[in-house]
């Protein structure tokens, strides 16, 4: 049972994208539920990832399956949610939405160079082309099937990005109450 007025929106994208940036400033505007999907991660997982080796489909099963679990409590409780995922692969994302009609996600889509040179511009900052060269190799695009999906174009400055995230939710609220 899902309760239709309350949403879970996860911030999405590659490595770079902005994803913390957004959702901490989106989540603080609205009140809204936070996590940030990395603090679910198994203990193995940050092992293997300190370490520097790459996570797999397998490594990544138990932690898709705690934040769709956890997706489910937090609509549960709170009007609005916000999640950080990278969500790269379709069936990441399937995975979520998974017993979570009321989960959709908020794409933030950039070209390479951009967040290149965003990564590349941080301060005290590790950065590696490589990791975000993997990042998007795996990165399979949400395509026209995927209805519950919304991209935001970040070749633009941070405040813009944030105010047409706020804007999506707050449309996407307001279809609801009055449907």
């Amino acid at each position: 049972m899902t309760n239709n007025q309350n949403r879970i929106y996860v911030v999405m994208g590659v490595s770079g994208s902005g994803k913390s940036a957004v959702a901490n400033a989106v989540a603080s505007k609205l009140s809204a539920g936070f996590l940030d999907g990395d603090f679910l991660h198994p203990r193995s997982n940050i092992l293997k990832m300190a370490a520097g080796e790459a996570l797999n489909d397998e490594d990544r099963a138990p932690w898709l399956a705690a934040l769709n679990d956890a997706a489910f409590a937090m609509q549960r409780t709170n009007n609005v949610s916000i999640i950080i995922c990278s969500a790269l692969k379709k069936h990441y994302r399937d995975r979520l939405r998974a017993g979570n009609s009321n989960l959709s996600f908020i794409y933030l889509h950039g070209d390479f160079p951009v967040i290149e040179a965003r990564m590349a511009s941080r301060k005290g900052h590790f950065f590696k082309s490589s990791m975000l060269i993997s990042q998007f190799a795996a990165l399979e695009q949400p395509g026209v099937e995927e209805h519950d999906v919304v991209a935001i174009n970040i070749n633009q400055p941070l405040d813009a990005v944030i105010a047409e995230t706020l804007q999506h939710i707050q449309s996407f609220q307001a279809q609801e109450c009055c449907a």
